[in-house]
């Protein structure tokens, strides 16, 4: 298809607009496009987005000597500010410092607050929530066990009586 603009160049790119519910469609060349203002939309995504998390960054923490680097993926506290990105979980450590106070200040708090997966929680935790859940169905099954032999179901009473054991047991 030809290049709606232009009429001579292989069309390459497609725009598609709605203003105010008017919907409207082009079929442009790489050329046209980009007179157009339709270049490439993130080519410049990746650098604005390192000198924004870089600026974190370099503006909080204190510069470092290269002498120090992560003993895993070898990156510099250097790296991490010009960068903004972290190499990789060790760098936590190995610049615990210096990451401290611009972690504080982006995200108000170095602990987690709130709820958590139940695979986070430790085995002591795990068996004490089964050891509760346990106790209050031997509760329930108590309270029917003697409603049972109030009203003189024995049957149902002995098969509560079994549950029981089973549960304590």
């Amino acid at each position: 298809m030809l290049c709606q603009h232009c009429n001579h160049n292989e069309a390459t790119t497609h725009v598609k607009t709605n203003i105010n519910g008017k919907v409207t469609e082009y079929m442009l060349c790489a050329d046209c496009a980009k007179e157009m203002g339709y270049g490439n939309l993130f080519s410049d995504f990746h650098t604005d987005f390192n000198s924004l998390l870089g600026s974190f960054f370099s503006s909080a923490l204190p510069a470092r000597t290269g002498a120090t680097r992560c003993p895993v993926c070898h990156s510099s506290y250097n790296d991490i500010a010009e960068t903004g990105k972290v190499g990789c979980a060790q760098c936590y450590e190995t610049f615990f410092d210096e990451l401290m106070p611009t972690i504080r200040r982006v995200h108000g708090n170095t602990e987690h607050t709130g709820k958590r997966p139940k695979i986070f929680d430790s085995p002591k935790e795990i068996k004490e929530e089964k050891v509760q859940q346990s106790e209050n169905k031997a509760d329930k099954l108590k309270a029917e066990l003697d409603e049972a032999i109030k009203t003189q179901n024995f049957e149902r009473a002995a098969e509560i009586r079994d549950e029981l054991k089973t549960l304590e047991g």
